[in-house]
This record gives C-alpha cells, structure tokens and sequence, in this order.
C-alpha cells in the first residue's frame, strides 16, 4: 500500500522530531480501532487522553504514535517509533495543513443544518467514479475529526470532500480557514440547535462561517428555497467569494429542480444545470433527495467533472444506516413489511421530510402507514411547539399510526387528528412491544427521532422479526 506519510515527512510537516525510520498508511486518533500501519495521534480530549492508549494502539499495529513532548519526555526510552510534537492538537492541524499544501486537490466543504452527511457521501461517489477522491469518514467533521480526515488525503487526490459540523457559533470559522475549500455548500439553515442560538438567523449566520477560508475564486452554493438564501449570499459576498450558485425548485435556480417522483425506491429527477436539461436517478427516495441530486451535479459541473459520468454515477447514492436506508422484511406468515431506517437523527425539516417520504411511499392493501417517531433534541424552549407542529404533516401524509416516546413526543400524540391510532411512551423501550405485535403485510413504517431518544433498538427490533426476502436493504438493490 502507498505510503501516506514517511516519518521525515511528518516530522517535516508538524515542526515535530521522529522517532525511528517508519512510514503509515493510516491516520487515526482512536485506539480502539487503530489499523494495522496507522499513525496514532495521542489526543488530549475532553474525556480521556491518548498518550494512555499509546502502547496499545502499537500493539495493535500501528507503525508510529504522535506523542507531546511533556509525555515523551516521562516515557521509558525502549525504541518506540514515535512522532514528538509540542502539542498533539497542533500536530494534528499541521499535519492537515500540509495534506491540503502538498497536492492539488479541488475541495468541496459541506454543512447544513440537515443533510450535509448524505450530501457528502452522495457527491463523494460521483467524484471518485472520475478521479482520486478523499471523503470524510462517516460525520467526522468537527475540530478534531476534520484535521483527521484532511491528514489521511494522499497526495494524489484530484478531489477532497470535507463535511463541518457545529452547534455553536465560532465552531466553523477554524474549520474553514484550516481547510481552504474551493467550494462550499450550505444545504439548508433549520430549527436545528435552537438550544444554542437565540435564533434562526443566529444559526445562519454562523453557518455562513464556512466562507471564512475561502478566496475571491471560491464558489458557494446555496439552497434556493431556504429563507435565509439572502442573508447567506451576503454573508458570502462580504468575504469576497465571488461567485455565489443556487439551487432548488426556485424559478431562476443556477441548478433547477423541475421534476421528481419516487419510484422503485428511489427517484426519478429531470433538472436543468446551468442551461442544461438533464435526466437523471438518485438511489435514495423523496423530495430532499433530488435536492441532493441536483445539488450534487451543481457542484460536479463547478468542479468541471464530466455531468453525465455524474448523472449515472447518482443512481448508485443511497442513504448511510439510519438515514433513510429501507429495508424489506419477511414476518413468519409470509408477509413482507417496509421499514425505512431514519434513526440517526431528527429535527423539525428532516421530520416533515422523512413524513413527505413515507406519505409518498405505497403501502400494500389494507395496508398502513407507520410513524415511529422519538423526540427532537436540542430545540430549546419552543421544543413542546415544534413536535405539536408536526400533526398537519402526518394528516397530510396519510399516516394511520403513530407510535411516539418522549417527553415531548407526548404534545405531538395530543394534537394528531382522531383517524390517527396513536401510542405513547416514555422510551424507546416501551414502543418495541406494541410495535412489532402491530405491523403485517404491506405496512410501511418510518422509525425516526434525535440519536438521544435512542430509536435505532426499535429498527433492530424489526428487522429481528424475519430476514430481508432478498438477503439485502431493498433500496441497496441499498439512503432518505
């Protein structure tokens, strides 16, 4: 395997002194899944500090460990092969820096109040279908996880993929300037960590944070349909990014959704892209998918990648477990029920999206619609208003059931129409039971709500019931 970095390179690159003559293939600052040939950078975070996990992680094979120079200096000299830094937060940001210096790769930078992981790995698999391309690995994407992934970019990469999360204002801003994106992507500003932020536009504008490193070449792209399109693109303007795209249904968008529809699970989308009229599949299903979609070829045709090489490429995007990826299971009477995976996480846009999915999702004769729905976290003191909220979307969406846990789940079950059989707990726990007694063929049921409500049992629970007739997520054929 290609070396990803010789010991006198990183040494080079951190300001640090190498130990041994090594070389890794690898980066990882988690003991507990370090690979073999990996540099382990001992962080000091907030729960534990690496430097314990140090002699662990290179029985484990890792080739090398980053270590401070306070704890090399206390540490018995028996040879270990080591990288001594004066500081391993600092080390690790150099050595992204010098990932980002040292090729030529263009670079897409994605946040959003939802959708910025599904965005990820969507334009993450058209790219890599052209070229050299490094994503984040699942949603590492904060101050230690976006270094991380910036660190393991080779050298070759034509194109870098970085998600940045936050839930604080500031959090974004040494994001942006560490990574230097080329382009970045807002999806969508949202009631999400409302917990945090005195308001809606506080949240933008702490998104907007992301154009922070960018030059006056750099290009932004923003959801068209979101009210704070406006106050982004200013945002991005008083920085001096000088081109700034848009996309959605908007009449007018840079990258224009004229048409979708669900079908065979996923969607079918006809959109035109910057003068283009372009038809295209996207794996995942639902309305916010051919957002992704259309959004994703955008920046394909920013980047100058080949746009029908990308169309193709949407076809085989689906969402990652959790967040959105359907199943089809066989119950022991022979009947088959649908269950959609949304149990990583929730807030109020990805509720309403998540309920448009399954109201546009066909269920079987005699058949019904199933939301499993636990409470949205982060919400601050509207929190009880925004579930209640929720009740016109199920009545829209033709749901016949709705099982619930949660504190303020509880306001949600009260305010649904009565043709809504409704079932209330106080956790996850408490829905399994009544659930799996309930569903038979030809049901479609949603599991979703915020990863601390701890839906995902209540999938498990599910699944358990038969095996996938097919051996398979039946949207794999695999994310929405």
């Amino acid at each position: 395997m290609t070396a990803l970095w010789t010991a006198k390179d990183a040494a080079a690159a951190t300001g640090g002194t190498a130990q041994g003559n090594w070389t890794v293939t690898g980066v990882s600052i988690d003991s507990r899944t370090v690979e073999p040939e990996d540099l382990f950078i001992a962080i000091r975070g907030p729960n534990t500090d690496g430097h314990l996990h140090v002699k662990d992680a290179l029985v484990k094979g890792a080739a090398a460990a980053m270590v401070a120079r306070d704890w090399a200096d206390g540490a018995a000299d028996d040879g270990m092969p080591l990288l001594i830094v004066a500081d391993t937060d600092e080390g690790l940001n150099r050595l992204a820096r010098a990932a980002r210096d040292r090729g030529k790769a263009r670079v897409v930078a994605i946040t959003g109040s939802v959708g910025k992981t599904s965005t990820k790995e969507a334009l993450a698999q058209v790219l890599s279908q052209q070229a050299p391309t490094t994503a984040t690995v699942g949603n590492l994407n904060n101050q230690w996880g976006l270094p991380l992934s910036m660190a393991r970019m080779p050298a070759e990469s034509i194109y870098g993929v970085f998600e940045l999360g936050m839930n604080h204002a500031g959090e974004l801003t040494p994001l942006s300037k560490l990574l230097r994106p080329n382009v970045a992507i807002v999806t969508t500003v949202e009631s999400v960590h409302l917990e945090f932020f005195e308001s809606e536009e506080a949240i933008a504008d702490a998104k907007g944070e992301i154009f922070a490193g960018m030059g006056a070449d750099g290009a932004a792209v923003l959801n068209a349909e979101n009210r704070h399109f406006e106050r982004l693109k200013r945002l991005a303007k008083e920085v001096g990014i000088g081109r700034v795209f848009s996309f959605g249904a908007t009449p007018g968008a840079d990258f224009h959704l004229i048409d979708w529809r669900i079908e065979d699970g996923g969607n079918h989308v006809e959109a035109d892209l910057a003068g283009r009229r372009i038809r295209f599949r996207t794996g995942g299903a639902g309305r916010h998918w051919a957002m992704i979609g259309v959004s994703v070829l955008g920046v394909a045709w920013l980047l100058g990648a080949d746009l029908d090489k990308a169309a193709a490429a949407l076809a085989d995007t689906f969402p990652p477990k959790g967040r959105g990826l359907r199943h089809r299971v066989r119950l022991p009477d022979g009947g088959i029920f649908t269950v959609i995976d949304e149990s990583y996480n929730a807030s109020p846009a990805s509720m309403r999206a998540s309920i448009a999915v399954l109201g546009a999702t066909p269920v079987g004769a005699g058949a019904r619609r199933i939301a499993v729905l636990g409470d949205m976290l982060e919400l601050g003191k509207d929190s009880a208003i925004l579930h209640a909220g929720l009740a016109p979307d199920l009545a829209d969406a033709g749901v016949n059931m709705l099982f619930a846990c949660g504190p303020d789940m509880s306001g949600l079950v009260a305010a649904v129409p009565p043709g809504i059989d409704t079932l209330h707990a106080g956790t996850s726990d408490g829905l399994i039971g009544p659930l799996t007694e309930a569903v038979r063929d030809g049901d479609v049921v949603t599991v979703k709500g915020s990863l601390g409500s701890r839906m995902a049992p209540v999938v498990e629970a599910l699944l358990a019931l038969g095996a996938d007739p097919r051996g398979q997520a039946c949207a794999a054929g695999k994310r929405g």
